[in-house]
This record gives C-alpha cells, structure tokens and sequence, in this order.
C-alpha cells in the first residue's frame, strides 16, 4: 500500500508518493506559475493521476495540506494567498479525478498538518496535547488536545494571528491581526520600519535597504543593529505571551516553533522560554 500527499503553497505544489510507514517513493516540486481559480485545482489533479498511474504500489489515501482552511463538511478550501479560492471546491475536483470509492481522501489545513506529523514524525511523537506555532509571512498554530486535532466550530481554531496581545487596540490590527502583525516574518518587517520611522537619528544597517525582509532584521541583530534589537526584542515579547496563553489554556506537553521564521529565531528559544515563564501560570 501506499499513499499519495500534497503541499500546496501560495507559489508551488509539493507533492509525493509514501509508503504507510512514512518512507518517500517519489517526490516532486511544480511552481503554481502565477495560477489561480479552476487552473490550480487541474494542476493539482493532473498531477495526482500521474502520480496514480506511477506508482507501483496500490494507493490507498490521498491527503492534501492547503495554505488557509479546509471546510471538512462541505470539502471546499479557503486560500487567500491563491487568487480565486474564497470557497474553492476541492474535494470535488479530487473525489473526480480518482474516481474510486475505496481511495480514501482527506484536505486539512497546513496548521493541523504540522502537528500531525510532529506527533506521527517529529518533536511531538508520544504526545497526546502539544501544539505547532508555524512563524512564517503569517501566523498559526496546529493544536492536539487528547490525541485530536483542534478544529473548532467552524474549522479555524488555530488562527492565532488574531491573538489580542496589546492594547488599546489599532486599525493596522484588522487585516492581520495583533500577534502576526509584531511578530510574523512580515510583522518584523513591519516593526523595524515603524522604529525607523520613529527616529531620525537612526542611520543603521536597514536605513540603507530600501526594502528589507525578516531575514535581514535577523542579519542586521547579528551586527548588533539598534533597530534590530528592538524590533527582536518586541516578537520575543509576543511569542513569549503566546507560549504562556498556551500553557494557561490547553496545558500541553509540547509547544513545537517552526515556519520560515524558526529558522534563524530558534536562537531566542531561551529568551522565550523566560519571556513565557513570567506570564505562565507557576
């Protein structure tokens, strides 16, 4: 037996043939090519049946894993980093292109995924309640509460951008929410510029980019960048608040940090781990 799985992003498609085990048979990576609507949905199905008629082992499940929510009752996606997947029925396009009933299928959003494979896989296996902080362009979180994912009434538990970490509360806040907007890969950005902004005698590293990533923030704290520091400061801060609401909240055994983010910050996991323990329940 075997299954087929598949990691779409706002700019490519990742797919690949596993065994049951978990062991890569196959992998492949398409670019999505500025796609949208119906178009990313044949790019996905083409290349399932592909995969399909590849393999030489029975498939036994497709799984896909989408950037947003995954509806289960209806099967359509919300992506709003894909152009035209407001409501997009998914589950149709796939229960077509495989067209057999004993195939199982399932979508889920890319939050509930990560913990899933950090407990079948990764930081998390054993666990019965953990949770999975991805920092990336965004923010959120995959949660498991007795050996179940945390779904929530209308599937979007998890959404912890909007987490209300600061007050009063800003108009900036609506599109992003609180947390993602300090301390997201773009919210770094963010908070470098406004602390640039706020000071004219500022002359640092990132004064002299006219645009900036995250990356470079974590580049310029390396050179020990006033703004920089700052800016770091501020998302361990937020991140720290966050562990701590997490432990106040579902008492997991594990709070796992990842997404492009965690990377270059894993070296603040102390500062966070502190940050937390001043806010968390003793």
């Amino acid at each position: 037996m075997a299954v087929i799985g598949f990691d779409l992003g706002g700019t490519k498609l990742a797919s690949a043939i596993f065994t049951d085990e978990g062991e890569i048979i196959f992998k492949e990576i398409l670019s999505l090519n500025k796609k949208s609507g119906a178009d990313v949905g044949l790019l996905i199905t083409d290349q399932l049946k592909k995969l399909m008629k590849q393999s030489s082992k029975k498939i036994d499940a497709v799984g896909v894993c989408v950037p947003g929510i995954s509806y289960r009752k209806t099967g359509t996606v919300w992506a709003p980093n894909i152009p035209g997947w407001e409501n997009y029925p998914l589950m149709d396009d796939l229960m077509q292109a495989v067209n057999n009933e004993e195939i199982k299928i399932e979508i889920d959003s890319d939050r509930s995924c990560y913990i899933l494979g950090e407990v079948w896989k990764g930081a998390a296996r054993n666990c019965s309640d953990a949770a999975f902080l991805a920092v990336g362009t965004g923010i959120g979180a995959g949660i498991i509460i007795n050996g179940e994912v945390l779904r929530g009434s209308n599937d979007i538990a998890g959404a912890i951008g909007w987490l209300a970490l600061d007050r009063p509360f800003q108009k900036k806040y609506i599109q992003c929410g609180c947390f993602e907007h300090y301390a997201s890969g773009e919210g770094i950005v963010k908070a470098a510029k406004e602390f640039i902004e706020g000071d004219e005698t500022y002359a640092g590293v990132l004064k002299k980019k006219t645009n900036f990533t995250s990356h470079d923030v974590f580049n310029a704290y390396e050179q020990k960048d006033i703004v920089a520091e700052k800016t770091l400061k501020l998302a361990i801060e937020f991140w720290g608040m966050t562990a701590a609401n997490f432990v106040s909240i579902f008492n997991p055994e594990k709070i796992i940090w990842g997404g492009g983010v965690f990377g270059p910050a894993v070296q603040f996991l102390d500062e966070i781990y502190d940050e937390a323990s001043k806010w968390a329940q003793p």
